[in-house]
């Protein structure tokens, strides 16, 4: 997942290699983001940008502070939104949605229904997901709800509002665009923004997912966790996947991303098809 953002930057900071195994040390234990020791000039140009916001002028003055802090400063969110990667798109890895379609039908009977997406980030995910029930339900309202969460308080921002560059809809299926977008028009050309109906099936929240404790009310019928593990060392994902086949309903899915293998969860999750994965039997 990459960020334009990661331009050099102008700012005189120097980011020692020691400040550097600080800031993977750091962003590890508050997020479970395993950094890749290659990263150092990613860090360098992200982290630097918000040393300059701050007036700041040095690394190590910086990491002790939020140290000092023990997690509880809200410079950390800003910390982690500097660290998180955000690569999305509408219907990113197509295969998942016919799939969760076919899974809303057989379940209708259930109602209401309840899905999550552990990583919304800008919202093309749950926008994707609201839109598969929407037609899935030829239009009308459908019996669920959607949980959209993030760590990054930044992207759900974004998210929440549902407005995207017309780029960003460009591949999309035309009559899928006019069934769920409006186009901009006067100062708003160029933009696209979600329909109303959208919007009014999903919950937008922030949500660590190392936190010890999910403020989930229900268990799910589908959780999409998708391109996310890739970020996390071994046991990280292990113990994820294990809440997250507690956070199933029975005969819930799990969607996992296509670089993401769930080989040493096999006592948890039996596979379906291209990464679909159905919680398993006690």
């Amino acid at each position: 997942m990459t960020r334009s953002r990661d331009r050099p930057t102008s700012a005189g900071h120097e980011l020692s290699q020691a400040d550097f195994e600080r800031v993977r040390s750091m962003i590890h234990r508050h997020a479970g983001i395993a950094l890749n020791p290659s990263k150092r000039s990613m860090v360098h140009s992200r982290l630097s940008r918000r040393l300059q916001v701050l007036g700041r002028s040095d690394f190590s003055g910086y990491l002790d502070e939020l140290e000092s802090n023990g997690g509880k400063l809200q410079e950390w969110q800003e910390f982690v939104n500097a660290l998180t990667t955000n690569l999305t798109a509408f219907f990113r890895e197509a295969h998942h949605f016919p799939v969760l379609a076919q899974h809303l039908r057989q379940r209708a009977a259930l109602a209401p229904l309840q899905l999550w997406c552990c990583a919304a980030s800008t919202g093309e995910e749950p926008y994707s997901m609201a839109m598969t029930a929407l037609d899935c339900f030829d239009g009308q309202p459908p019996p669920l709800t959607i949980l959209a969460t993030d760590i990054d308080t930044a992207v759900l921002d974004k998210a929440r509002r549902g407005v995207y560059a017309l780029e960003a809809t460009a591949r999309l299926d035309p009559s899928l665009r006019r069934r769920h977008f409006l186009r901009g028009r006067g100062a708003s050309a160029g933009l696209a923004r979600v329909q109303p109906q959208l919007g009014a099936l999903i919950s937008f929240r922030a949500l660590n997912l190392l936190d010890a404790r999910w403020p989930l009310p229900n268990r799910f019928d589908a959780i999409f966790c998708r391109n996310v593990m890739i970020y996390f060392d071994r046991p990280t994902q292990r113990r994820l996947l294990e809440r997250l086949a507690r956070q199933l309903k029975p005969g819930g899915l799990l969607f996992a991303g296509h670089a993401e293998n769930l080989s040493q969860a096999r006592d948890l999750f039996e596979p379906l098809g291209k990464t679909v994965y159905r919680a398993a039997q006690a």
